[in-house]
This record gives C-alpha cells, structure tokens and sequence, in this order.
C-alpha cells in the first residue's frame, strides 16, 4: 500500500440504493401507491413505459443482496425507506407488516456487519398526499415529520444515522417546475413552495427524532453542482451566479445559514413572493445537523443565452425557475451514458468549498456513480473499465479532500445494483452488481471487484489498467 492513500479508520465503505427503484412489490403487505406509482404508470411519462412494479425485487430477495454488500466488504449501506410502505396513505399509524421489512433488513446487515444509514425520503410521496396538495402544501411537511418519528422509533435502537430527503433539488423542481418526474406538475410557483416545506419537513423531522434521542446522527443529503460561467463576461458570470443559486446555495444556505440567499429571492420574485415562509421556519430548517450527505455526478458549465429556456445537458427544460435565459455548455470532456460529462476534480472542488465556506459539519459522499452501457461477455464477466476508472478517480479525489482538510465521513458508490432509473425506466445502468431483468440473476461487474480490493486495501493502489 502507497504510504498516504489509505482512508482513515472508521471510514464509511458503502452503496446506496432507493426503495422504489430496487424493491418492487408495490402492493405487498399494504403498501398503498406513491407518486411514483402513479408516474410511471401514465403512458410517455417513463421511457419504454418501464415502472417500477418488479424493479429488481429486492423485497423478496432481500438476503441475498445483503450476502452480495458483504461478499464486496462494504462496511455500511444507505438506503432509503418507503414512505407508503410504512404509513400507507401518508398519515396515520405505521403499518406493522411494511416496517417488518425494514426490522429485517437493518438486523440483517448488522448480522453481516454492515453498518445501516436510512434515508427517510428518495421521492416516493404517497399519492394521498400528493392529491392533497403535495409538497407545495404546507401540511405535507408536517406530516414528513410524522412519518420519520414513527420510522426513527421502529429503527433507531439498531440505526445510529438518519437523513431526512435525499436531493431535495430535484424533488422541487424535476417534479414541480420541469415535470419530468413525479408527481409531473410544471408549476414554477409550486416548486417554490416545494423548496421550502420539504426543507421544513427536514427539519421538522430533525426536531422529531432529536426530541426522542439526542446521540443519533441526523442529517440531509443535497445534490450538488460546482457551476461555472462559460467565459468572464458579466452576462455569463451572472448566468453562474443564478444557477448555483437556485440549485446548491437555495438549499445550502437556509439548511446550514439559516437564511435563503438575498440574490436568489430577487432571482425568484417574478415567480413567488414567499409569503408561504412563515415566522421561525428558518429557525426549524436549520437546526443543527451531525452530517451532510453530498450526492455529485458532474459541473455545470453555464452561459447567458435568448431564448434558450434553460435547457440541461439532457434538453430538459423548466428547471431554474427566473433563469429562462440560461443555457448549459459542454466542456468537451468524455460523458456517460446520461451525458454527463465526467470531471471527478469538480468533488474535490465541492468538498474543500463546503468545507471553507459554511460552519463545520461532517460530510460524506452519499452517491457517486456513473451509468454506461454495460453488457456481459460471451464468458458471462461483466466488463465496464470506463466506471472502473470513475470511481477510481473519485476516490482519489475524495482522498485529496480529507489530505485537505475535509472531515469526510465515508463514500457511498451509486448504485449497488442495476435497477429502475426514474423516467429512464430500465434503460441506465449505474451498479457495480449487473442484473439481468428477465432472470433478476445478479452477477458482479469489473468495477464491483475494483471497489471490493480497494475496500480490502483501506485505500487506493496504483491506477487499474
């Protein structure tokens, strides 16, 4: 071993995974339907009209996962709980039979010595809550709140760290301002009201599990986005300075600063007023948290551009609310499978500027990964170099951070298994553990052999060839 490069003690070895995208089983043991459910079952809303009715039925095989996280060696698993799973309708009593799924997969791992860090949150709002309103309504936070007390006094004498939503970002403005995932709503207003009761429902939901014990570890976990003006001109450098608003300092700030940013609200007035923002929610949303979950994939690279309707690096449009006039330039780096371009210097970028820039709080990456088109071999083996090489790059970027300074807790690699990628239906591959879908046979890609010896290791070797 390369004396430097070994991780410290303790460091977390993981993957993450999500509820409706691996588990299937959306009708067993009274599970009731999500947003997600309704989503994907209306014709041109998913790619191949894909759902996740069967996913990669990790529900039923379960153990047998568990045995795969521990025959890599991972030392911890984030994964997310299903909301309408556990409190069918999304109020109410738990339901006993959905969270004695939960019991089993959290004793499971700590059978296998893999430490269990729950998600409350990855998207799938029951679709009763979202007929009420959704997370534009202010009652949707407060019954978050509810749902994570009822999941942290299930869970919490087995489960030390809990964070509340998984990318808020996305869940305010893919689904209400863009429309292109779940619930489908292309409300610019709503999405701004969604911003802010699911950053109250975080930390209404901390206040809850922190009443009921005070040494768990709570946090949040925010995709997050180094932006980049295209040249040093005023229009672009504004265009940067608009987008890292709305999309990283929009959730940042109010969750570590206690404030929205003065600029992003003035970006924003043509689209909301914030009168839904009410005396001492700034005060619930940042209460103190023990760790921030970084989820990265690539920059944004941006220009001032007419006309343009901000459209992404995937031709989506409607995503920066009062930023029409954005537009998203490549920077000529190879892409994945998603056409993201792949720039692991842009996690250590993020890592040293979340690490300067706001008050101290531990970090660990919570998902990185890549998808590209894997297919197995005529001898079975799964080669895919290209996410060999990413995660080997983000790791060393990820060490270079903690050389700096960074306290990074752990590294959670995106995802543990193939399985249903949102409104790309079955079609992206992001695991390390391929899965054939008409089989559901599992079978381990180059790259979770990779990740299995660095884990053996403590730390990085050499570049893989």
């Amino acid at each position: 071993m390369t004396e430097g490069r070994n991780f410290p003690p303790g460091f977390w070895w993981g993957a993450a995974t999500s509820a409706y995208q691996i588990e299937g089983a959306p009708e067993a043991d009274g599970r009731t339907r999500s947003i997600w459910d309704t989503f994907s079952h209306t014709p041109g809303r998913v790619r191949d009209g894909d759902t996740g009715d069967v996913a990669v039925e990790h529900y039923t095989r379960w153990e047998a996962d568990l045995d795969l996280m521990a025959g890599l060696g991972l030392n911890a698993y984030r994964f997310s709980v299903s909301w309408p799973r556990v409190q069918p309708g999304g109020r109410g009593p738990a339901n006993p039979a959905g969270l004695a799924f939960y019991d089993r997969l959290v004793d499971g791992l700590l059978e296998r010595g893999i430490s269990p860090l729950v998600t409350l949150y990855h998207w799938d709002l029951p679709q009763a809550l979202e007929d009420a309103g959704g997370w534009a309504a202010r009652d949707t936070a407060e019954r978050f709140a509810e749902y994570a007390r009822l999941t942290f006094d299930a869970l919490g004498d087995r489960v030390a760290t809990w964070t509340t939503l998984n990318e808020p970002w996305c869940s305010a403005f893919l689904g209400y301002a863009s429309g292109d995932h779940a619930p489908g709503r292309r409300e610019p207003a709503a999405a701004v009201r969604a911003v802010h009761h699911l950053l109250l429902g975080h930390g209404l939901a901390v206040r809850a599990m922190r009443a009921a014990s005070p040494s768990h570890q709570l946090g949040i976990t925010l995709n997050l986005f180094p932006v980049a003006a295209a040249s040093a001109g005023a229009a672009d450098t504004d265009a940067a300075r608009r987008i890292d608003g709305l999309h990283n300092r929009l959730f940042l700030d109010p969750v570590l600063l206690g404030r929205y940013p003065a600029d992003v609200l003035g970006d924003l007035a043509a689209v909301s007023d914030f009168a839904h923002v009410r005396d001492g929610d700034l005060d619930t949303i940042s209460a103190p948290i023990d760790l921030l979950g970084v989820n990265y994939y690539h920059r944004h690279k941006v220009a001032a551009g007419e006309g343009s309707d901000n459209a992404d690096v995937r031709g989506r449009t409607g995503l920066y609310p009062g930023s029409g006039d954005v537009r998203f330039v490549a920077s000529g780096r190879p892409t994945t499978s998603m056409g993201w371009e792949v720039d692991a210097s842009g996690l250590l970028e993020l890592l040293v500027h979340l690490h300067v820039a706001y008050p101290p709080v531990a970090l660990a990456v919570t998902e990185n990964g890549a998808a590209f088109d894997d297919r197995p071999g005529d001898d079975g083996r799964v080669r895919d170099p290209d996410r060999v090489r990413f995660l080997d790059d983000h790791l060393r970027a990820a060490h270079r951070a903690i050389e700096r300074g960074v306290d990074l807790r752990g590294y959670f690699a995106w995802s543990l298994l193939d399985n249903f990628e949102w409104a790309e239906g079955y079609s992206k591959r992001f695991g390390m553990v391929y899965v054939d879908y008409a089989t559901q046979r599992r079978t381990l890609k180059d790259s979770a052999r990779y990740y299995a010896e660095t884990i053996a290791r403590g730390g990085l070797n050499g570049r893989p060839a």
